[in-house]
């Protein structure tokens, strides 16, 4: 089992708790890029990996968000999310459905942009 631990503010972690918000979003930035794919195994220094983007992108075009895209579910590496009330030792551990790109509901904390889209599956009791 391989978990993603996110401290949340307390208002997302009561309706996650609740069951009203299925779904976390984080900014598409390269630190997201980097800890919610696993490249690690196939290319582990952060310099080439930002070479191996630009390789893909200038000649076919593509984004670093279509990039995410194309190779989400072939590296994608958590299976499970944990959650924390803040910083607090209160937390509840879900499935990792998937991880999505795409625009959120604004009403469960999404911009008005492209973010990253973790799908929470089931609640596993610890």
């Amino acid at each position: 089992m391989r978990i993603l631990d996110l401290p949340l503010k307390a208002v997302w972690y009561l309706m996650i708790e609740n069951g009203e918000k299925p779904e976390e979003y984080r900014e598409i930035k390269e630190h997201w890029i980097r800890r919610l794919v696993w490249i690690h195994d196939y290319i582990d220094d952060p310099c080439v990996f930002s070479e191996f983007v630009n390789e893909l992108r200038e000649p076919f075009g593509y984004t670093r968000e279509e990039l995410f895209k194309e190779y989400c579910a072939e590296f994608a590496y958590y299976s499970h999310v944990r959650f924390r009330y803040g910083y607090t030792k209160r937390t509840m551990l879900f499935k990792l459905d998937n991880i999505s790109i795409g625009k959120g509901n604004p009403n469960w904390g999404a911009p008005e942009h492209e973010v990253f889209i973790l799908k929470l599956g089931e609640k596993i009791d610890e």
